[in-house]
């Protein structure tokens, strides 16, 4: 294991614990599971206190939607629909992660509060890295084959689970050469993102090869087309049940992070595994 805990912002999180809970907060219109519901800064906020009240680890806030084919977001309309929410949650009691790739939203939303930065392109965007690399912020570093506008067309491996963990492993060494410490880094393997269903089951089978040095893992699985797939193409909104078992299947092959929609199913799901696992009913 690369570290006993898990640096996110201004929490501390044992690595021996259950998996954390991350509460997906989208501020989008269009978002593939919940867009426009929360969009507004009222009912953005009173998600995250349900989420909170059903015992949400961390609040994943996104203001662009990363759905296949979507489009680019302009800068300053990122900001406007994020930072808003990041200033009445921070101080809400729970770690605030903020899905972006944009240096520049990651320095307001640091600056703001924020714990996590959680970029679907891993770090890559010229000044990314220099905008992260003080402090105390978690980093997540997801695999993408390409971009939201193409990365589901076709996408093609010809080891999926080694050019995934071939990746992720650059990024961590790119991160360290920068100063970062390793309780801060966490991974995803971009589950959906440039990937068929069955590269996706593929890289959930063999996950534990993705925890490169012990780093903690991240899956994002929840309401995915991929579970759709399996449960006979149910719509987004229907998939909760295979949601939770994905949530599941993930912390079994050890996820310690896992991005979902329906929080208090998840939290209770996995109090269930956990105490199986352990023979003892959790705290």
């Amino acid at each position: 294991m690369s570290s006993e805990f898990f640096q996110c912002g201004r929490y501390r999180f044992a690595r021996d614990r259950r998996p954390l809970v991350m509460g997906i907060l989208n501020v989008t219109p269009d978002s593939f599971s919940d867009g426009g519901r929360h969009a507004s800064r009222d009912a953005a906020i009173r998600h995250a206190e349900r989420m909170i009240a059903e015992g949400v680890d961390i609040i994943d806030i996104g203001g662009e939607s990363s759905r296949p084919g979507s489009a680019a977001l302009p800068l300053d309309e990122e900001l406007a629909r994020v930072m808003p929410i990041v200033e009445a949650l921070a101080n809400c009691g729970k770690p605030l992660s903020i899905d972006t790739y944009k240096p520049e939203v990651m320095r307001a939303a640091l600056a703001g509060g924020a714990d996590l930065i959680n970029d679907i392109w891993g770090f890559r965007m010229p000044g990314a890295v220099q905008a992260v690399v003080a402090g105390q912020a978690a980093l997540c570093i997801m695999h993408m084959q390409r971009d939201p506008q193409t990365m589901q067309e076709d996408p093609q491996y010809d080891d999926v689970v080694a050019e995934v963990e071939a990746f992720l492993r650059e990024r961590v060494s790119t991160l360290r050469a920068a100063g970062v410490d390793d309780s801060r880094i966490s991974l995803d393997p971009g589950f959906g993102f440039g990937k068929t269903p069955d590269h996706n089951l593929r890289l959930l089978g063999q996950m534990t090869r993705l925890a490169i040095d012990g780093l903690p893992v991240l899956a994002g699985l929840s309401r995915k087309s991929t579970l759709g797939a399996i449960v006979g193409g149910k719509p987004p909104q229907e998939r909760v049940a295979a949601s939770i078992a994905a949530a599941v299947c993930a912390a079994e092959r050890g996820a310690f992070i896992v991005r979902v929609h329906d929080v208090e199913q998840t939290v209770d799901a996995l109090k269930v595994w956990w105490a199986i696992r352990h023979e003892s009913v959790a705290p």
